[in-house]
């Protein structure tokens, strides 16, 4: 089976540079021989080396994709770009083999290089358990998620028995992932698929990223029906600056900051979609509401593992005048 990824969208592709350390971008087209003569070799460079988060290999059809390949500056095909850490350090124009691997043979090592720093000590905290993301950092930005005012967050329509709203901003490992039993640290939705999910934040935020990490169970495990597997998000609505929560209706009709349509491709392979925002809209916020507005499938949950804030964190703020819904004076 391939490990290649094949890019279907501009979000799909900043996605992956921002979820990858090192990427390698085969740009071609259907119509050129020498991008058919070269395929062959990328697939058993891409099936040898592949390490998801770590090395990616994608393909990137120039006449589906003219928008990156405008972006690249492609004038020729097929051209192979590598990127480091969501920027371009080196290109191989033409079916050049000898090339194209000696310049992959230098980014494993390199890779290799990174990863024994991590081991020894030098990383994110991610290979214990503390401080896990499911997704790596945008280049010159941090993970603010310790900013959320965990007392004030509200979310509606949970499942009791499942997690409660502070297993979201957990900063371990996912159980589904360390593969431990004990408390159930998700949240899945009740009566039906949707989530609302209120954010205040301890200071004034600049958000860059949003990562969403959902893992749920497979529907041929022996203690899940099909009808009961919960699903991940599809479409999610944001809004910022909100005293607090919203109600279910009053989020359908309102215009979000943001709406955003995750699809399958989305989910790396721990489980997490990387959704960059627009950042012009997301400056100097106060709070975050996210709306789950359905799920991925046919069921009737959906579920959220992990959320994390990604992006820069500014002054503090004061807290003791925060609004619940139904508030009156003198309550």
């Amino acid at each position: 089976m391939s490990k290649t990824i094949q890019i279907t969208s501009p979000s799909q592709f900043t996605n992956l540079l921002s979820s990858s350390r090192f990427v390698v971008a085969d740009f071609y087209a259907d119509w050129c021989g020498p991008c058919k003569q070269v395929a062959p070799i990328f697939e058993q460079l891409s099936s040898a080396l592949s390490h998801p988060g770590v090395l990616t290999f994608a393909k990137v059809n120039t006449e589906e994709q003219k928008e990156i390949a405008a972006a690249y500056r492609i004038t020729a095909l097929p051209t192979f770009v590598i990127f480091r850490n969501g920027k371009v350090t080196d290109r191989v124009q033409g079916a050049d083999p000898i090339k194209l691997q000696s310049i992959i043979s230098k980014l494993t090592d390199a890779a290799s290089g990174d990863n024994a720093a991590e081991a020894s000590g030098s990383g994110s905290g991610a290979n214990n358990g503390e401080n896990w993301r499911g997704a790596a950092l945008p280049r010159g930005y941090g993970d603010i998620t310790k900013e959320i005012e965990l007392r004030h967050c509200e979310l509606l329509n949970v499942d009791p028995d499942v997690g409660s709203v502070r297993v979201l901003f957990d900063p371990s490992k996912p159980s589904a992932l360390a593969g431990s039993k004990g408390a159930k640290d998700w949240v899945e939705s009740d009566t039906d698929e949707q989530l609302l999910l209120f954010m205040p934040f301890q200071s004034m935020l600049k958000l860059h990223t949003l990562q969403l990490t959902s893992l749920p169970p497979s529907g041929d495990d022996d203690d899940n029906d099909d009808e009961d597997v919960p699903m991940r998000p599809r479409t999610i609505k944001l809004f910022t600056n909100k005293p607090h929560n919203l109600g279910f209706d009053e989020a359908e009709d309102l215009s979000a900051t943001q709406e955003i349509e995750i699809s399958p491709e989305d989910w790396n392979a721990e489980g997490t979609a990387n959704i960059p925002l627009r950042f012009v809209k997301f400056q100097n916020i106060t709070s975050l509401v996210l709306f789950v507005v359905n799920g991925d499938g046919d069921g009737e949950k959906t579920r959220l593992d992990r959320v994390r804030l990604i992006g820069e964190a500014g002054e503090k703020r004061e807290m003791g005048k925060l609004e619940k819904i139904g508030d009156e004076a003198g309550e």
